[in-house]
C-alpha cells in the first residue's frame, strides 16, 4: 500500500509574508517555474543571462543577485542545492516555494502589494543582512 503525503499547510501570514517578499524583488514568476524541477545557479539569474531567460526584470550584478535569493531563503521559499562536497551556488524551491507558485499558477494572487507590506518588506531585509 502506497500512502500519499499530506500536503503541508502554511498559515495566511507566512504565505502573505513569502508572496511579499519576492515581489519586493526584481525577479519573474519564470524563474520560480524553472526551480520547481531543477537547480538555478546564480550565474543563470545575474548578468544579462538572467534578464535573457526572463529570470529578472532588469540586469543584476552577481552580488545583488544572491543578496535577494538569501532573502527568499530566509522567508522560506528557496533553499540552497548541495552536492557531495556541501554547498553550491544554485537554488530550488522549498514546499513553501511550490505552494506559491501553484497559487500564482491558478491566478490567486492579488494584483497589487500594499505599500506598507513594501516597506515592511525592505525594512525587514536590510535589517537581516546584520543578523545572523
Amino acid at each position: 500500500m502506497v500512502s500519499t503525503p499530506k500536503p503541508i499547510t502554511y498559515d495566511e501570514k507566512t504565505s502573505h509574508r513569502a508572496l511579499v517578499a519576492f515581489a519586493c524583488t526584481p525577479f519573474q514568476w519564470h524563474l520560480l517555474a524553472s526551480m520547481r524541477d531543477n537547480s538555478v545557479s546564480l550565474t543563470e539569474i545575474s548578468g544579462v543571462t538572467g534578464q535573457e531567460k526572463g529570470y529578472t526584470t532588469k540586469i543584476l550584478p552577481e552580488l545583488k543577485a544572491e543578496h535577494f535569493m538569501m532573502w527568499l531563503i530566509r522567508v522560506g521559499l528557496l533553499r540552497r542545492e548541495v552536492d557531495g562536497q556541501g554547498l553550491t551556488n544554485s537554488f530550488r524551491l522549498t514546499p513553501l516555494g511550490r505552494t506559491l507558485l501553484d497559487q500564482w499558477r491558478n491566478q490567486e494572487m492579488p494584483e497589487t502589494i500594499p505599500t506598507t507590506d513594501r516597506i515592511l518588506n525592505n525594512f525587514r531585509c536590510w535589517f537581516n543582512r546584520f543578523s545572523l
